[in-house]
């Protein structure tokens, strides 16, 4: 039997470029290396762990079987690689180094900026990595050290402050409604231009149940990405969803049929072990007090 021998941790970086980008030239540009070396690196990983993780062809690198085995192993390496080095960073006696956190797209594009603003100002040493996506980082592996988010932590090794409820309701721009009118009744949506998902997600499943009427309508603007959706309902191309605090923000938004609101559970969550670290503990607290602050602004006036 062949003795596999222990990859470098190069290696896995490279191969993770490869199978994000497709191909040898774009994972050099990626890393900052030539194609040589990142050719040369995939080789001899493909030789340590004894199997071909690339088939070459006119579209690029495709991966086989192997490397999609390999992919969640490497995906490890790299969260923790990266959390080693967040805890280097930081000093244990003032309030320095990197702080990760993950947020989804709105909460991480539209509410978190002035509130890590604010707290940067109070600490400059401090660097901020936010993730905003709405892919859930694990906070167990290290993904990310901070999380905003919109469920109950179920694991018992995170610590986890419940913020409170952000409700959304539904909104038009003041330029829509000219042209198009309020709609009065829930029935009077089928009737407007509406935007929404492009796609069945457990949110939009949940607002059919609870409102049946919204079934089968259908949408005059689709995306998959929140903030598409946040900057057509500003344009004024149609009603949408929008988190009522920060449409608070906006005096050309106005609320319609107010009756019609969905409330999501906030909690800010980090894994227990870095409660002792100062440029977590600050940032936890920052997060905490400036979301709090967010939720107070939930009254809307600007619907006249």
């Amino acid at each position: 039997m062949t003795k596999l021998t222990e990859p470098s941790w190069d290696f896995y970086r490279t191969f993770l470029a490869a199978l994000e980008h497709g191909s040898l030239s774009a994972a050099a540009r990626e890393l900052g290396l030539t194609q040589p070396t990142v050719g040369r690196h995939i080789l001899a990983l493909e030789q340590s762990v004894g199997a071909e993780l690339f088939t070459r062809s006119q579209q690029g690198l495709l991966p086989t079987d192997a490397a999609m085995v390999l992919k969640p192993y490497a995906e490890t390496l790299a969260s923790t690689a990266a959390a080693l080095l967040r805890a280097a960073s930081g000093s244990k006696d003032k309030v320095s180094g990197t702080v990760r956190i993950s947020a989804s797209e709105v909460i991480g594009a539209e509410v978190l900026p002035p509130i890590l603003a604010k707290l940067q100002a109070g600490y400059p040493d401090l660097i901020v990595e936010l993730s905003a996506s709405d892919t859930v980082e694990d906070l167990l592996q290290r993904e990310a050290d901070i999380a905003v988010r919109m469920v109950a932590p179920a694991q018992e090794a995170l610590l986890a402050r419940h913020i409170g409820i952000i409700s959304l309701g539904l909104f038009a721009h003041r330029s829509y409604i000219e042209r198009y009118g309020k709609p009065e009744t829930v029935g009077e949506l089928g009737r407007h231009k509406l935007i929404g998902f492009d796609r069945q997600t457990a949110y939009i499943r949940m607002m059919t149940k609870r409102y049946p009427v919204l079934e089968g309508i259908s949408f005059s603007f689709r995306s998959d990405h929140s903030i598409a959706l946040h900057n057509a309902l500003r344009a004024g191309i149609g009603i949408g969803f929008l988190q009522i605090p920060l449409a608070s923000r906006d005096p050309a938004l106005v609320q319609l049929l107010p009756e019609i609101k969905v409330e999501i559970d906030t909690w800010i969550v980090m894994h227990e072990n870095l409660k002792t670290s100062p440029r977590c503990r600050v940032t936890f607290d920052g997060l905490v007090m400036g979301l709090l602050d967010y939720i107070k602004e939930n009254s809307v006036d600007n619907g006249s």
